[in-house]
């Protein structure tokens, strides 16, 4: 062992002692060192001033109680949480996510892996993530409006232009960071950069709804064109139907390729004339329906219960668009024999450490999160900075900056892999082009 893997090897050990109930987050953790230890060999500096010690542990955590009043007069309580884990290179910037599943563990792992997909964004913003257990499915309006406005008056008291600017998440949507965004300005004025994701007519950005899935495709034509492919004829398995499946069907879909499924918790959709993405903005965004209901609209799609990965069929792609760890070794072993030869990440880290391995052995590209997702919070930091000048931008200008943010993206995480000699592991070189900006400027700015 050398001194950078003996290294890596004390600050795990650390953590497991001190997380050991946090799943998630040691395996955001073990993932990321797998590929950090040859940047820590040739940069010593690190090493000396522990940057990666200090770098897993949270600027500051905290979890609070978010009491609210359901339509039956029935008070209910939910956790809260917020990890602002680094403000090296700019204000924690991160989602809410609104789901069941939601402990300390999860948001950890999510803002542990924001602070490098910011850095890969090239703008100035940190690392931070937050939400709660509360699930919006099912819920009034009503209901979730003063969950919201529970939730953000004690949020308000941890946030700031400079200091945090939150943004949405799973479960959370125009609705949400509008009820979100009312009470801050009830609270503390109207600072329209404080939340972003906002609606059009008190200060959000064009562009700002299809980025997320329009930046995975940039990052995943860019791949392509590194490796002497186009998107043009590919067809493609998506996974999800929420914001971030959509927009990546539709951009797929104007790029030339076809999309083949969708889905949501419960089943998905299988049509091999392509998917609609105005049918599922009909039933998902208007009507908050299940993904069931496309095959009663869409005569060529057929319904199945379970996980599409678990779905055999003939394509070229698989963006995984839904959670983290969707795609386990077997599955992976399946989207191979189906003839995948890209995995490109729309979700957060959506496949297991073993699916990864087995991508990798079947030499099929896999675009990390960190990189291939990274469109949306590119656009929320554009946002910030049309708030900032009090301007609007067009959607084509909008769209223009995040197409060569995603490039840009590409060709730095490419770089950073080949430097380190690690041919087309595109997930190292994303975790070290977003580290050594973080890494320089923690060891720029002292001890704190």
């Amino acid at each position: 062992m050398t001194e950078a893997t003996d290294y890596l090897a004390s600050v795990r050990a650390q953590l497991e002692q001190r997380d050991p109930n946090q799943p998630e987050f040691l395996e955001a953790i073990d993932n990321f060192f797998k590929t950090i230890a040859p940047v820590l060999e040739k940069h010593p500096e690190y090493v000396k001033a522990n940057i990666v010690g200090r770098l897993v542990e949270p600027e500051r955590a905290f979890q609070f109680r978010v009491p609210w009043v359901d339509d039956d007069g029935n008070v209910q309580v939910n956790r809260g949480f917020r990890v602002q884990f680094s403000a090296a290179i700019g204000p924690y910037k991160g989602g809410l996510r609104l789901h069941p599943t939601v402990n300390l563990s999860i948001v950890k792992f999510l803002g542990f892996e924001q602070i490098f997909k910011n850095s890969l964004t090239g703008l100035p913003i940190g690392g931070g993530k937050g939400g709660s257990d509360f699930d919006p499915k099912g819920k009034s309006d009503g209901e979730v409006m003063r969950f919201c406005q529970s939730f953000m008056t004690e949020l308000q008291r941890h946030i700031g232009l400079d200091i945090d600017v939150p943004a949405g998440d799973i479960g959370v949507g125009c609705r949400e960071i509008g009820f979100l965004y009312g009470q801050y300005r009830r609270l503390r004025g109207a600072e329209r950069g404080i939340l972003t994701g906002k609606g059009l007519s008190y200060g959000g950005s064009l562009a700002r709804t299809e980025a997320t899935g329009f930046g995975l495709l940039y990052y995943t034509k860019a791949l392509l064109a590194a490796n002497n492919e186009t998107l043009d004829g590919k067809k493609i398995k998506v996974s999800g139907s929420g914001n971030v499946a959509i927009y990546a069907i539709q951009k797929a879909t104007e790029l030339g390729a076809t999309v083949v499924t969708a889905s949501d918790s419960n089943g998905f959709v299988y049509d091999p004339n392509g998917i609609d993405y105005k049918v599922i903005q009909q039933i998902k965004e208007v009507e908050r329906g299940r993904i069931k209901d496309y095959a009663d609209r869409v005569s060529t799609a057929e319904y199945h219960e379970g996980s599409v990965w678990d779905f055999d069929a003939d394509y070229d792609i698989a963006l995984p668009c839904a959670t983290q760890n969707e795609i386990d070794a077997d599955q992976a072993d399946r989207v191979i024999k189906n003839g995948a030869t890209v995995v490109a990440s729309g979700a957060n880290m959506p496949c297991t450490p073993a699916a990864v391995t087995a991508f990798s052995k079947a030499n099929v590209l896999l675009g990390p999160a960190k990189a291939a997702n990274a469109g949306g919070v590119a656009v929320s930091a554009l946002e910030m900075s049309q708030n900032s000048e009090r301007l609007s931008w067009t959607f084509e200008e909008v769209d223009n900056r995040l197409k060569d943010i995603m490039q840009n993206i590409f060709d730095e995480s490419q770089a950073a892999a080949e430097e380190y000699g690690l041919g087309k592991n595109y997930l190292a070189g994303a975790n070290i082009a977003g580290f050594n900006k973080v890494a320089d400027a923690m060891l720029a700015q002292g001890v704190i």
